[in-house]
């Protein structure tokens, strides 16, 4: 038990000195989430060229740089679960913002669709937006069901077929993620490896998010609340610019 009390001590010391703040960890998602919608707009346009897939050396590498943006893409959605569920234990009014939520998977809809599903219909999938947004709500229903078990798992179950049915962005097992890492908000270490665990399925290296994540020091950091709020469907709608207007303007040149 000392050993145990000694050891949560050192790691918390650690993380004061050297762990990462809110702000910090909203960054690291933001930059990797712009990698990983890089690869999967310009570089797979740029794949698609013909002078691209005339040349051998060229087509490796921009094989390569997009094996790489999507591997590294996958660091980004562990982190704003957990900056979901950590909002969802401080903020003051709830309602407001899961209509945030709301407005800005509304707002994000038409970017999303002309970035990453183009040819596919505007009711192909629907943006992370939703997912946190179906995730915010699922976690309300459980605090205030506290105590009637039942009724959480209805919610929680709930939440999970409507993220199905709606397809969105990582569907079920994004609003489940959620779920596992509110229910071990108690342990930082628990909810660590959990969310770790439960990321396996995107393959390495989304589980190494939780490395940032368990070094998160309880600090807010500098906000720039509406900043990625807009990041999110302003990034879209550069990159569906560049992909379905820039690179096929410069390949008739």
């Amino acid at each position: 038990m000392q050993f145990t009390d000694s050891l949560n001590a050192s790691v918390d010391r650690f993380r004061q000195k050297y762990g990462f703040s809110g702000a910090a960890l909203k960054m690291i998602a933001v930059i990797t989430m712009l990698i990983d919608h890089t690869g999967a707009t310009v570089l797979r346009a740029l794949y698609r060229l013909p002078a691209v897939a005339a040349d051998p050396h060229m087509t490796q590498l921009v094989r390569q740089l997009y094996y790489y943006s999507r591997r590294i893409g996958r660091l980004a959605f562990p982190i704003f679960c957990f900056l979901l569920v950590e909002g969802f234990m401080h903020t003051r009014d709830v309602r407001k913002y899961a209509a945030r939520l709301f407005v800005f998977a509304l707002i994000s809809d038409i970017p999303f669709d002309y970035a990453l599903h183009h040819d596919a219909g505007p009711f192909y999938k629907q943006n992370v937006y939703f997912t946190l947004l179906i995730g915010i709500l699922v976690l309300w229903g459980v605090r205030e069901m506290r105590g009637r078990i039942p009724f959480q798992l209805i919610f929680m179950c709930a939440g999970m077929i409507m993220a199905k049915i709606m397809r969105t962005d990582y569907s079920y097992k994004g609003v489940f993620i959620i779920e596992m890492l509110y229910i071990l908000r108690f342990s930082p270490l628990l909810q660590s490896l959990g969310g770790a665990a439960i990321m396996q399925y995107e393959k390495m290296p989304a589980p190494l998010a939780f490395i940032p994540v368990y070094l998160y020091n309880g600090r807010r950091g500098r906000q720039m609340k509406y900043f990625f709020y807009c990041f999110y469907p302003a990034h879209l709608l550069i990159l569906g610019l560049i992909t379905h207007v820039l690179i096929p303007a410069l390949a008739k040149l």
